[in-house]
């Protein structure tokens, strides 16, 4: 990051480093540190009062004192080993209403491009992707961006949640993600003006695809993405079909056995093209001031939590800032965040980028994790880190920190399936807590 490590090109990281911030969090532990050292104390003078009106005479009282002391030093200790189990840890279990995650370790959404048939069904691939890390021990497996309508697709190869008959062709793959241990979610997108762009089956990758292949390009403002397509602004009517098509798609979803929705408002995908300023320049109650450019996004997620069960988990992933002066940053994202809690939504999914070209960003391990931090403490709402992590210990700190309430496993999940099996070798879990199946005991690391 150059001579200045706070700071890069035009994005300041100096807003990470918040005292207020830190105090908070030394206050919370020394406080959790003396709450359980009083707790203990008053739990060990209970038994020592016990153990003391049982012993007679001053040997015996000796004897007792003795006793007492080495009971003490048992007991403190146990509470000791006890306090590091409850503390937060890749494998502890997670809550989202109704649905219990057995660890913290999620698959995050990564596109395949590979509905070959380019009609948005999952195949044999997607089964055996999806699963596999399902027996791998994920904890949740977020299936990658589904397209809520055709013209919605990242490329032609996306796969898709716009119509009915797409829903058997889920039915298999969700339950094999369930009968594995895992919670299966879908990811729910409109890829906007980054629609219809190449893959490596039909070619054109980083692309648009030539017009005859190309499905319509829609945003909110006739502003393309680098040398994509200019796409056409959206009308008010459009919006509120595609607002009814994430609903429709969210209900597919349900009607799949999915158990967990995310929304994708991230990566310069339609949602966060109205959320950034350098994307939006509607004059409308979709532009303007932050309010205007969350509208659509709100919308959405007030439908979706109209059409699925109370006891489902709705999700969103949001891009922190799209490193760009003048743009969507952090304080916007900490404001939105707080916005979707009060709509309902359980999680934010925590990344960066993808919004506008040619921006630089500083990549390097746990690169997005502080803005993972500071959204849930200040926001105030569970989020995941995602990014280069790529460790067990790496990843599991970031937790006990209270960095983030999961974290996301990406492309070493693509390396590697079991990721999480031996991540709980290395970190010591015994084979019988680690989500093995049962017939894969065995050979367990």
């Amino acid at each position: 990051m150059g001579g200045d490590t706070l700071t890069h090109n035009n994005f300041d990281f100096r807003g990470f480093d918040v005292p207020e911030l830190k105090a908070v969090t030394l206050a919370a532990s020394d406080s959790d540190d003396r709450g359980a050292d009083a707790l203990n104390g008053d739990a060990d003078k209970t038994k020592g009062k016990g153990s003391g009106k049982k012993s007679n005479g001053k040997a015996g009282g000796a004897a007792a004192r003795s006793g007492k002391t080495e009971k003490k030093g048992k007991n403190v200790a146990k509470e000791s080993d006890k306090g590091k189990k409850n503390k937060v840890g890749l494998f502890t279990p997670m809550g989202l209403r109704d649905v219990t995650v057995r660890n913290r370790i999620w698959l995050p959404p990564m596109c395949t491009y590979s509905a070959f048939a380019r009609d948005g069904k999952p195949t044999p691939f997607h089964y055996q992707h999806y699963v596999s890390r399902a027996f791998g021990g994920f904890g949740m497996i977020i299936a990658e961006a589904t397209a809520v309508a055709p013209e919605g697709r990242i490329s032609p190869c996306d796969l898709g949640l716009w119509e009915d008959a797409q829903i058997d062709a889920w039915r298999w793959i969700v339950d094999g993600i369930r009968n594995a241990g895992a919670v299966a979610a879908v990811q729910l997108n409109h890829a906007g003006r980054k629609a219809s762009t190449g893959c490596f089956p039909v070619g054109y990758e980083g692309r648009a695809c030539p017009r005859k292949r190309a499905l319509a390009y829609r945003a909110p403002s006739p502003i393309e993405f680098g040398n994509l397509n200019k796409p056409r602004e959206l009308s008010v009517d459009e919006i509120h079909g595609i607002v009814g098509a994430f609903a429709a798609a969210a209900g597919r979803a349900v009607a799949a056995g999915f158990q967990a929705i995310e929304i994708h408002a991230a990566h310069g995908y339609l949602i966060s093209e109205f959320l950034d300023p350098l994307c939006n320049e509607r004059t409308d109650e979709y532009g303007g001031g932050l309010e205007g450019r969350a509208r659509f996004l709100l919308e959405v997620v007030d439908a979706v939590r109209a059409t699925v069960p109370e006891s489902m988990p709705i999700l969103v992933r949001v891009s922190a800032t799209d490193w760009a002066a003048g743009g969507w940053d952090l304080d916007q994202t900490i404001v939105v965040s707080r916005m979707l809690k009060e709509h309902g939504v359980d999680l934010v999914d925590v990344s960066t980028g993808g919004i506008i070209p040619g921006v630089s960003i500083p990549v390097k391990d746990n690169y997005q994790v502080p803005f993972s931090e500071q959204v849930r403490a200040k926001a105030g709402v569970p989020t995941t880190a995602v990014g280069l992590i790529t460790k067990p210990k790496q990843a599991n700190k970031i937790l006990t920190r209270g960095q983030a309430d999961a974290v996301e496993i990406g492309r070493a999940a693509l390396r590697d399936p079991y990721w999480p099996l031996r991540a709980a070798n290395k970190l010591g879990v015994p084979v019988t807590e680690a989500p093995y199946q049962p017939q894969y005991i065995r050979g367990a690391f």
